[in-house]
């Protein structure tokens, strides 16, 4: 309950009411990515500043490999499950989703354990970056083999109508998403790089560095993200509509996928003996869903999927569950088994 009376918190429900009322309040595009980006380059100094007194340790290389493993195993174990209850190309694009981060999120949890009293590793914040491209990647290389697979299948049936032999009638058709492509947007992108080029300031400026911003990257940084929740509170309660008739299955997974997401990132954590704060966090990026910058590359990558789908359920359903009740209960989770 505490959790519910913080002011950022209490915003995102603040929102979420004003958007299901059908208020006319809204927040331009260019302001909520500008908070957006603001958030990104906080977290980063923070990770950074974080990072210069504690250094580049074992433990942290463990946290990044940890949090790479996780980027690999969600998003396989979701495409086994959903592709029988949906098309395999939705069960790809839901399964990346899910398996990407959600940088407000973790935001919001970097907070709530600073709230809370709980230390972390500043390190975090580049397993969230690193959590980012794994999913999209395995979406895309799912997505071409199901083309490769439907082009010979049907080459193959329009040889045997021409000829009665089973000959091609063609080369595979080329396919939507390219690999390396990806790749290239997943590092390059502009959020990904604001977010590492500010831990890299926030590790070589250290103490000296934290204090010229922290009116910029500590002061503001509350109110900033309380804005940024209306904001998405808002954004949820528009999408919501778009899970009304969609199948028990996929609104089961979109609820209690999480925690089961966030129950391997437990347990992988208690094995590599992570801190509590660090387990928290691991748990968080487990269990949250990208509705930003994966949705932005399916819609290019993999045209046969349903953005209703996978952008419905990851910002209508379980952003706001993650953000009221999933981050408090996380790490209480944590910390009674890693402390």
């Amino acid at each position: 309950m505490q959790n519910l009376i913080d002011p950022a918190i209490l915003f995102f429900i603040f929102g979420v009411l004003a958007g299901t009322v059908k208020s006319n309040l809204e927040i331009p595009t260019a302001i909520s990515r500008f908070l957006s980006l603001y958030l990104l380059m906080a977290l980063g100094l923070k990770g950074g500043f974080a990072l210069s007194q504690s250094g580049l340790t074992a433990q942290v290389g463990v946290s990044l490999a940890a949090a790479i493993a996780l980027a690999v195993t969600i998003p396989l174990i979701g495409y086994t499950l959903l592709r029988r209850f949906v098309s395999s190309f939705d069960a790809a694009a839901i399964a990346a989703t899910y398996g990407s981060v959600s940088a407000v999120t973790f935001v919001t949890a970097v907070q709530y354990l600073e709230n809370q009293g709980v230390a972390y590793g500043g390190h975090m914040a580049a397993a969230m970056a690193l959590m980012e491209s794994p999913a999209i990647i395995l979406a895309v290389v799912f997505a071409n083999s199901l083309r490769q697979k439907a082009a010979l299948n049907e080459g193959v049936n329009v040889g045997e109508q021409a000829g009665g032999a089973a000959t091609l009638g063609g080369p595979p058709t080329k396919t939507q998403g390219s690999v390396g492509k990806i790749l290239h947007e997943s590092f390059t992108d502009g959020a990904q790089l604001l977010l590492l080029g500010a831990m890299v300031i926030g590790m070589i400026t250290g103490d000296t560095g934290k204090a010229a911003m922290q009116p910029f990257s500590g002061d503001l940084f509350k109110g900033m993200l309380s804005f940024f929740l209306l904001d998405m509170g808002l954004m949820a309660a528009r999408n919501l509509p778009q899970v009304k008739g969609k199948s028990p299955v996929l609104v089961a997974y979109a609820v209690l996928g999480p925690m089961v997401h966030a129950s391997i990132a437990l347990g992988l954590a208690y094995l590599l003996q992570l801190t509590a704060g660090d387990g928290a966090l691991l748990m968080v990026l487990a269990a949250s869903a990208s509705y930003i910058a994966v949705p932005a590359v399916l819609r290019n990558a993999l045209p046969e999927a349903a953005p209703s789908l996978y952008f419905g359920l990851s910002l209508g359903l379980t952003f706001p569950l993650n953000i009221v009740f999933g981050i408090p209960a996380y790490v209480s989770l944590a910390q009674a088994l890693l402390a």
